[in-house]
């Protein structure tokens, strides 16, 4: 039987008391600001770095580059890192299958260590990951902020949620038997996050994989490869044997396919566009041969996600709360507000509180800490862009809808926002994923509820209101994965909000929530006679 071969700076130690949210960063704090500009002058220092190939804890390099650009400033390379092709699936597999043999029987003690010791690292060095989340994806410091304290509490959260596990029991004994009940790992996964979180999507289904027991190939999205790579470097400070976690940044028409159709690959954990996680979802549910097991898929797919205003709304709360959730990141988030539904009754009065309020908004070099930075690419810009022609045919343009010129070329567009829009309209169905908001007129909640319900994604929503009646009856029947009442719809905290959607949303995994270790298992119940 193989064992485990770890090193020796993993000192297996338990979580110090419950979970609670890492703290974020204040700002206004002259120190914290101090800290910040100082963190973005060390990055700054450390840009245009190569980043190796990470297989069986070797480092290699290829002959394709895939450059990683600062989308406020085009012109700058973030860093360079090498570009796995289809050749490189079956070493990275070979890497971590053996891998696999002997952290698979590593204790849950030492697992979860490790995970704790990354957090460690990454709470100790703050500022650091916030400045790179700055620089490569152009994340303000509270958006980057907020993605480092989510990475930290994926860590936290896991660890324990991992030695709870580990302690489950049949929910009865019976009698003359020892009855237990083991959730063992799958084997190994493919994780491909995505680039809009790139530390903490990719730090969690990352982080969940290995605590249970299962090894990983790691491809990053090739917009943030950086993060992941430091993630990486982070892991190997906390203890983490080679080929645990094989980092390949790579094409996912090549190296990705390459990898979620491997007969030896055993779970794909996903998250971005629609349109790629059912591309992963059918090449994943074909068997090939030499396959054994039904793959697992575990797919986060973003949403079309919409915030009810009803009549009797604190209209400043609704407001507030639909442009933070509307514009933060520049609207880059799954669960982003993309659809106001309100009631008609304040209709007028609240479509030009919004279009006060968005006019306040600053548009700029995330550096400096603007309310927006840039979108993340030119093709991403381009396809927003385009969605606001659209949206100039089929309703009324009341704030933005430019992309202003910036001395660096950067990708900035403003924050922009469109009255009149039927339900049906393209604004109203289709992702755009950028800063645009659709605000759509209806006659009562019930009809504001079935447009709601109306599109083929179910990932957030809000509902603004102080009738306790609505509230209870859309908690039933508002379709969404996370539902909030009085309050945007973004930011889900790790423990308090598990995190995921309904239909065209994904699979219905609920990330940084009790079950979610779940799917990196497999459930083995053992009876013994006595």
């Amino acid at each position: 039987m193989a064992t485990a071969t770890l090193p020796t700076q993993i000192q297996p130690r338990t979580p110090q008391g419950g979970f609670v949210n890492e703290p974020f960063i204040d700002f206004m704090s002259p120190e914290n600001a101090r800290a910040m500009r100082a963190a973005l002058d060390l990055v700054a220092s450390q840009l245009g770095h190569e980043y190796d190939l990470i297989i069986g804890g070797r480092r290699l390099k290829t002959a394709g580059k895939i450059r990683s650009l600062n989308p406020a400033r085009p012109a700058q390379v973030v860093a360079v890192h090498q570009k796995a092709g289809a050749e490189h699936a079956e070493e990275a597999m070979q890497a971590a299958l053996e891998a696999f043999e002997s952290w698979s029987r590593t204790s849950v003690e030492t697992r979860v260590s490790l995970l704790l010791n990354a957090a460690g690292i990454i709470r100790d060095r703050k500022f650091e990951f916030c400045a790179w989340l700055t620089y490569e994806v152009g994340k303000n410091w509270a958006e980057a902020d907020a993605d480092v304290a989510e990475t930290i509490d994926f860590l936290e959260f896991y660890a324990r949620e991992a030695l709870r596990l580990a302690a489950a029991k049949t929910p009865i004994s019976y009698p003359g038997e020892r009855n237990q009940l083991l959730y063992i790992p799958l084997g190994v996964g493919a994780v491909i996050p995505p680039w809009n979180f790139p530390f903490a999507i990719m730090a969690g289904m990352t982080a969940a994989a290995i605590v249970t027991g299962n090894t990983v190939i790691l491809k990053p999205s090739s917009d943030s490869p950086t993060i992941a790579a430091k993630f990486v470097e982070v892991l190997e400070e906390a203890g983490l044997p080679g080929g645990v976690v094989n980092f390949c940044p790579g094409s996912g028409a090549t190296f990705g396919n390459a990898i979620v159709e491997h007969p030896k690959t055993r779970f794909i954990a996903f998250t971005g566009s629609k349109s790629v996680g059912l591309d992963i979802h059918e090449r994943a549910a074909k068997a090939r041969p030499g396959q054994i097991w039904i793959k697992r898929t575990i797919l986060e797919m973003g949403g079309k996600d919409s915030i009810l205003v009803c009549a009797d709304a604190d209209l400043d709360a609704a407001v507030e709360g639909v442009v933070a959730s509307a514009f933060g990141f520049s609207g880059q988030k799954c669960s982003a507000c993309s659809r106001a539904i309100v009631e008609a009754q304040i209709y007028d009065v609240f479509v030009e509180r919004v279009r006060e309020r968005v006019a306040q908004l600053t548009v700029g070099d995330p550096l400096t800490n603007p309310n927006l930075g840039p979108v993340v690419n030119e093709s991403a810009l381009a396809s927003m862009l385009a969605y606001i022609e659209i949206g100039k045919q089929e309703g009324r343009l009341i704030a933005g809808g430019h992309a202003p010129k910036a001395a660096d070329n950067g990708y900035f567009l403003e924050p922009t926002v469109f009255a009149d829009i039927a339900p049906n309209a393209v604004i109203a169905q289709e992702e755009i994923f950028g800063p645009v908001l659709a605000i759509i007129k209806v006659e009562s909640y019930e009809e504001g509820l079935r447009v709601a319900n109306n599109t083929e994604y179910g990932l957030t929503g809000a509902i603004y209101t102080t009738n306790r009646e609505l509230i209870d009856h859309a908690r039933r029947e508002f379709h969404v994965g996370n539902l909030y009442v009085n309050r945007k719809c973004t930011g889900a905290m790790v423990g308090a909000h598990p995190f995921g959607g309904f239909n065209m949303s994904g699979t219905d995994s609920k990330a940084g929530g009790p079950d979610y270790l779940t799917l990196f298992t497999q459930a083995k119940s053992v009876a013994e006679k006595l």
